[in-house]
């Protein structure tokens, strides 16, 4: 339907119009900073150990790899929260970023300020879980 909620097939194009975006900038961070590690001197030690080329990506190239992945992916959570607000507002799609739009649109100050604390501490959030996978992915990492 063109407003209102449907089943599924009804989020296609908005989840498409939120995540091709953040696919593109989280794939090119990801390719370039493979390129980067393998081009490193442990990834030709490993080679020369003899391990596989699956062994040295998955067990070398990709955890050292993942570091500036996870920041990105966090950072592109902000991006997808404010992509919400117009999303949601463009097809009609009842959340909390159409609430929002709605509530400025009739001055409505509390649902503002309950829409904007929700939002922050999803993304509060999304960041204490992004340092957690810091520490997770960089052993060097330690938070205490």
């Amino acid at each position: 339907p063109t407003t209102g909620r449907g089943g599924l097939e009804n989020l296609v194009l908005p989840a498409v119009t939120l995540g091709a975006g953040a696919a593109a900038i989280i794939a090119r961070v990801t390719r370039s900073s493979m390129l980067e590690v393998l081009g490193m001197d442990y990834i030709r030690t490993a080679h020369a150990k003899g391990l596989s080329e699956r062994a040295v990506v998955l067990r070398h190239a990709v955890k050292n790899a993942l570091i500036p992945v996870i920041t990105v992916i966090g950072l592109e959570f902000g991006y997808l929260l404010a992509g919400a607000v117009v999303t949601e507002t463009v097809f009609a799609y009842p959340g909390v970023g159409w609430l929002l739009v709605e509530a400025i649109g009739f001055r409505d100050y509390p649902v503002i300020q309950g829409a904007l604390l929700l939002l922050a501490l999803q993304f509060a959030v999304v960041n204490l879980v992004v340092d957690v996978l810091y520490a997770f992915a960089d052993p060097r990492i330690s938070y205490g």
